[in-house]
């Protein structure tokens, strides 16, 4: 790769244009542009690439030096640009692209960030959900494997890669920035861009240009603790939360519905075979949630259709779908590879159910305040998708229009998919009776109940959804 490597020159114009690949190209003259003098930067290459049965999805990770900015008091750091997401060659082995900055000045580029980056790629690749400006990524480990606090991501705009054109789409950079848990638990109560924005105005946890240094020990909260707090909570209050769902552990069970035999645990979820999401149902929770992101899109679930419309989506598609534990699950996708019809989707009725049992882990559990507060008592939806099958979750509020859970039958299934509807009056209630879910500390299992609703909700240890019932 060294030696076909454009540098700079005729040569590099003439002589290899019509061997080298116009995406690698489109995205080299791009860092050409923003750095002239390092035409051969440090670059990590995975040797067997993706496309011929390697494990590492990104082609190649470029490093530069980047000597920052004096003036608005930004130092020197590492640039680490990623090539193998979008397409490089024109023969569509890929599709996307993802570029990030990351680290404090050193003597070398350290290697961590291309495993990071790497491990973003192949939960893309094996996902198929892609990134977006805005999106979070909870990692609940250290991004270096040290002791930093810095554990989570948040992604946005690289702040000085320009977007470019190649031959086979539009293509644009996302900066991954490294957060504190304080801080990612704040971008899933508000939203990314809100914390973001937060960020670029204390220089020691990114400044303008949000740089990762994984030595700081401090939150924008501790930092300020008053000031960013309360814009926090005023952007709540005024936005609500623009995380309209969540790979998530999660189950259902049907209350209402006797147990036809010993076997049966009266669970949607627990069973050798269990029922599949139609790729119909798929589709409208996958543009349920992409609606969900959009600030000032009307909150609709889509109706189900008689055909899908794959042909319409942009090849640059954008997923919103937020993600858990990305490192830990393979299979976030909504688009299950064993969802094409198991049962065909019209012989699939809608179910009234009259006492519903709804189960969740600790992660996903603290995440109901936010459902409640954020989402429902903004006229919107929340969803938690399953990451060990197809079971989904989808609390709509009475504003939300499309969804087939009724104020009359609050509480519906389509197969694995329930959908339960929450009045404003139901949700205070609840928001009143959960309030020690707002932190990880409680103990488990916890149990909360509304009699004369004929709902219960469950959040219980990691262990009980890691078993093979689940």
């Amino acid at each position: 790769m060294d030696e076909m490597r454009p540098s700079s020159g005729a040569a590099a114009h003439l002589g290899l244009a019509s061997i080298f690949p116009p995406g690698l190209q489109a995205i080299y003259g791009e860092s050409r542009r923003l750095y002239p003098d390092q035409a051969n930067p440090l670059q990590v290459t995975a040797i067997v690439k993706y496309w011929l049965g390697g494990p590492d999805p990104l082609d190649y990770i470029s490093m530069y030096r980047n000597v920052g900015c004096p003036g608005q008091d930004i130092p020197e750091h590492w640039h680490y640009v990623s090539l193998g997401l979008s397409d490089l060659y024109g023969d569509n082995r890929v599709h996307d692209l993802l570029v990030t900055q990351l680290g404090p000045s050193e003597t070398a580029p350290p290697t961590w960030p291309a495993e990071l980056m790497q491990g973003l790629a192949r939960y893309v690749f094996q996902s198929e959900n892609t990134f977006c400006s805005g999106d979070h990524i909870s990692w609940h480990s250290p991004l270096d494997n040290s002791e930093s606090r810095i554990q989570h991501m948040l992604l946005t705009e690289d702040p000085q890669m320009l977007p470019v054109q190649t031959p086979f789409g539009h293509v644009s950079f996302l900066q991954i920035v490294g957060v504190c848990t304080e801080e990612l638990q704040a971008a899933q109560q508000w939203n990314g861009q809100g914390i973001l924005d937060l960020l670029r105005g204390v220089h020691i946890a990114g400044g303008p240009w949000l740089i990762t240094d994984m030595r700081r020990g401090e939150t924008i909260f501790d930092i300020d603790p008053h000031m960013q707090q309360e814009r926090v909570d005023k952007g709540i209050e005024t936005d609500g939360s623009n995380l309209s769902g969540v790979s998530a552990k999660c189950a259902w069970d049907d209350l209402s519905r006797p147990p036809e035999d010993e076997d049966d645990s009266r669970s949607i979820c627990i069973g050798s075979q269990p029922r599949r999401l139609s790729d119909k149902d798929t589709e409208q929770i996958r543009e349920a949630l992409r609606k969900g992101l959009e600030i000032n899109s009307k909150s609709v679930l889509p109706p189900i259709s008689s055909q899908r419309h794959s042909h319409d989506r942009p090849q640059q598609s954008v997923g919103h779908f937020q993600t858990q534990q990305i490192s830990r699950s393979r299979k976030n996708s909504l688009e299950s590879e064993s969802s094409a019809a198991i049962v065909p989707h019209e012989l699939v009725r809608t179910r009234q159910l009259e006492s519903v049992h709804l189960k969740f882990n600790q992660e996903s559990g603290t995440l109901l305040p936010l459902c409640l507060r954020g989402r429902l008592l903004h006229g919107r939806h929340f969803t938690y998708k399953s990451i060990n099958g197809d079971t989904a979750i989808t609390f709509v509020s009475t504003g939300v229009e499309g969804a087939f859970a009724t104020e009359e039958h609050p509480y519906a299934a389509h197969g694995p998919w329930l959908q339960i509807l929450l009045t404003e009056e139901f949700v205070e209630q609840m928001l009143a009776d959960i309030q020690d879910l707002s932190t990880r500390e409680s103990k488990l299992p916890k149990e909360y109940s509304w009699p004369d609703k004929k709902l219960k909700i469950s959040v219980l240890p990691d262990t009980v959804f890691d078993s093979p019932l689940q």
